[in-house]
């Protein structure tokens, strides 16, 4: 990818001028050992894991334009966010589960053999056949209509699924007795919901964990920053509804700071949990500061044979 490129990209994602200087030490050495891992017989699915606000989708953007310019592998990025259950299933499980899986974002609130179909449908796509990608729409909190769905033509090399959770285990029974922070202690205090959340990841997750091949973890500094970045991407969200139109912004809306608040909690036990335990995992691992700066501190080494 030439600079002008990365520039045009960095631009379009409302990146620091800097940013360049990451993309040429961190993200490209990445892409260059993916493209080394992959088999031209086989479709190659990556793993790209990080908290909320950690730049998985950025980086995610930048590993697809360096692979299919520089390697020319043809690559589908896939969000298990787009896997979200629709709205109307989310409400059924608040109504016959538990209260708080209307929020969407924890185990049990995806899709998983959506996601799982979604991705064997992509590895076995033939030359110029199309297929549909899932895609949610965060601003309406609903699965997006297929018309809004994007199409990819086969055949697909790499597959980039990115997500919070992405590879993530379960964690110890004895670990999710104890609530760790107001939500858990106001609003599931006989563990419920954490227990829920944490049988679904031990099962159905690690079947669609298990199609990833190589993992990439984008570590936090912890989780006190993830409030902080969470925010900023609620601000990016509002600037792009404020260039729609009136029909276009009915019936999305932007978070405030107290409802950031609450819905990261959410996601505090096993975003430490990730943290705790998925840098050891990695392939890759590149380490964020609390000002988002980005080191590569961990990578794969092959051996071609």
């Amino acid at each position: 990818m030439n600079k002008q490129t990365i520039e045009q990209i960095i631009k379009a994602e409302k990146l620091p001028g800097d940013f360049l200087g990451t993309v040429q030490n961190c993200y490209a050495p990445i892409a260059e050992e993916v493209a080394q891992s992959v088999n031209p017989a086989h479709t190659f699915v990556l793993g790209v894991q990080g908290c909320q606000g950690s730049g998985k989708s950025t980086l995610s953007i930048f590993l697809k334009s360096l692979l299919e310019s520089q390697h020319q592998l043809t690559t589908a990025i896939l969000s298990i966010d787009d896997f979200y259950l629709t709205k109307a299933q989310r409400l059924d499980l608040a109504q016959t589960v538990h209260p708080l899986l209307k929020t969407r974002g924890v185990p049990g609130t995806h899709d998983v053999q959506l996601a799982i179909d979604t991705i064997n449908a992509l590895k076995h796509l033939k030359p110029e056949e199309t297929f549909a990608i899932p895609r949610f729409d965060k601003a309406a909190d609903d699965r997006a209509s297929q018309q809004a769905w994007d199409s990819i033509s086969g055949p697909i090399q790499v597959i980039i699924l990115e997500g919070w959770c992405v590879g993530l285990h379960a964690q110890k029974e004895s670990d999710i007795l104890d609530p760790i922070n107001s939500l858990e202690i106001n609003e599931d205090p006989t563990g419920t919901w954490r227990s829920f959340v944490n049988k679904q990841l031990q099962s159905e997750y690690q079947e669609l964990f298990a199609l990833i091949e190589k993992l990439v973890v984008l570590a936090a500094p912890s989780f006190a920053c993830v409030k902080h970045w969470r925010s900023l991407q609620e601000q990016k969200l509002a600037e792009t509804l404020a260039q729609l139109s009136p029909a276009e912004q009915a019936g999305k809306r932007i978070m405030s700071e107290a409802e950031v608040t609450r819905f990261i909690s959410h996601y505090q036990r096993l975003t430490e949990h990730a943290l705790n335990t998925l840098p050891v995992q990695a392939d890759w691992l590149l380490a964020l500061d609390e000002a988002h700066q980005v080191r590569l501190t961990k990578q794969l080494t092959v051996v071609e044979g």
